[in-house]
């Protein structure tokens, strides 16, 4: 009985006998079993790192399981005695020639990543991105998804987006809002001030602190020049700043205060 077994388990083709292959079936069945405990480990680590993206979580869990069915290939082909020297040149060659070939969409790739986990930006924010500005609507793994004030979408390939300096204007609760103002030489500085510190006033947005700023801040050849910072909660910069320049004009004029444009006097002799 044992001998019949045995020349059962020697009986082959070629390089490949019985119990070869059943010694390979069994390593791979075992293979399978820690691959889906390594899965459910990875995937128990994964679920309790909060500040990793969901994107990022899937390109991990992808990841892993790519690298653990090349390793038990491997090691099913040694079980074979299949030479696997030759099996990871082949892996590497092709692992090389794909990557020469998917440069830039690997490098966009890499770059998502790195963008998930650093989090300069988010979705909802509104950034300058090389002199693109939009709110954030994605950041994928390969393109950042920006839509303008004028409901255009800008895609942005992740390899640029971390190469550009980024200007995120939302990250911030508060934010400054700056002005110039010009009135005529005829009009008093006080007069001009109380002019400002009204139009301030009226817009409840505005808020106390930090302090409103008005100062007079230059002398041009036609007028002089004021300086106005205030600071309001983000979401209300633009509101605020194109308010402004509405109310300053009403104040102007309750104020008796003449807003300057540029003019050439010319003295005859």
């Amino acid at each position: 009985m044992l001998e019949t077994i045995q020349n059962i388990l020697g009986f082959g083709v070629g390089d490949f006998t019985v119990g070869g292959i059943l010694s390979a079936i069994v390593v791979l069945v075992v293979c399978i079993l820690v691959m889906r405990i390594l899965n459910i480990f990875i995937g128990k680590m994964l679920d309790r790192a909060n500040h990793l993206d969901k994107t990022i979580c899937g390109f991990i869990r992808t990841a892993a399981k790519i690298l653990l069915w090349a390793l038990t290939i491997i090691i099913v082909c040694d079980s074979l005695g299949i030479s696997t020297t030759s099996l990871v040149a082949l892996l590497s060659v092709v692992t090389l020639a794909l990557s020469l070939s998917v440069q830039n969409i690997m490098s966009n790739l890499f770059s998502g990543i790195t963008l998930l986990i650093t989090k300069p930006f988010g979705v909802g924010d509104y950034v300058d991105i090389s002199g693109k500005c939009g709110t954030v609507k994605s950041v994928g793994l390969f393109y950042t998804v920006l839509d303008t004030v004028d409901n255009t979408v800008v895609s942005i390939p992740n390899a640029d987006a971390t190469a550009a300096s980024v200007m995120n204007y939302s990250r911030e609760p508060k934010r400054r809002v700056d002005f110039k103002f010009t009135a005529s030489y005829d009009s008093p500085t006080e007069d001009v001030k109380a002019a400002l510190y009204d139009a301030i006033n009226a817009d409840s947005r505005i808020l106390k602190d930090p302090e409103p700023f008005v100062k007079l801040s230059g002398y041009n050849a036609s007028d002089i020049e004021y300086t106005v910072r205030v600071w309001v909660n983000s979401p209300d910069y633009w509101n605020v700043n194109f308010a402004m320049y509405e109310k300053v004009r009403e104040t102007f004029a309750e104020h008796g205060v003449q807003m300057a444009y540029s003019q050439l006097d010319v003295h005859m002799k």
